[in-house]
Formats: C-alpha cells, structure tokens, sequence
C-alpha cells in the first residue's frame, strides 16, 4: 500500500476558495473512484489557517501512477497553480 500525504500550502486567505474549487471540479470523488484507490480525503490544518492536507491511499504505485495521467489530476495541477504558493509531498509505502 502506498501512502502520500500533501500539503498544499495556500496563498494567504486562500484555502477555502482552493477548497472548493477542488469540490466543484470534483476531483475527490472522481479520484475516490479510480482503480486501486483506497482513501483520498482533505483535511484542514487547525493551526494554519492558509494549509491543506491531502492523504491519499492506492492499493500499489502503479495505481497512483495511472492517477498521474487522469483528466482530474490534470485539474488539480491547475488549480494548485492558481491558489497554493507550495506544496510538500510525504510519501510511505507499505508492503501488503
């Protein structure tokens, strides 16, 4: 199992309007769907106002690879360019 944790680090004042454009685009749901995905939610930071967190879980790399090339994934690097100044990717795997 591959793990990624992402943290958008938003323009100030921001992440709620990347937030939603993320909802209205509907790269959660369409993400949650792909083959050999396992988890993909968003979470807001307590302490910073301006910080997103995505973890993501596919079953393999492979599956997180394809993801790489979907229309949504497409989406998302264009939204992360209009609203996020940085983002930081963790990633952990875990053989099964």
């Amino acid at each position: 199992m591959l793990t990624w944790l992402v943290t958008y680090h938003c323009k100030p004042g921001q992440r709620e309007a990347f937030r939603e454009a993320i909802a209205k685009a509907g790269v959660q749901e369409v993400s949650k769907g792909e083959n050999g995905n396992l988890a993909y939610d968003y979470y807001l930071s307590a302490a910073n106002p301006d910080e997103l967190l995505l973890v993501e879980r596919w079953a393999d790399s492979g599956a997180q690879a394809a993801h790489t090339w979907t229309d949504s994934f497409a989406t998302l690097q264009e939204l992360k360019a209009q609203y996020c100044d940085d983002v930081e990717i963790d990633k952990y795997e875990r053989p099964d």
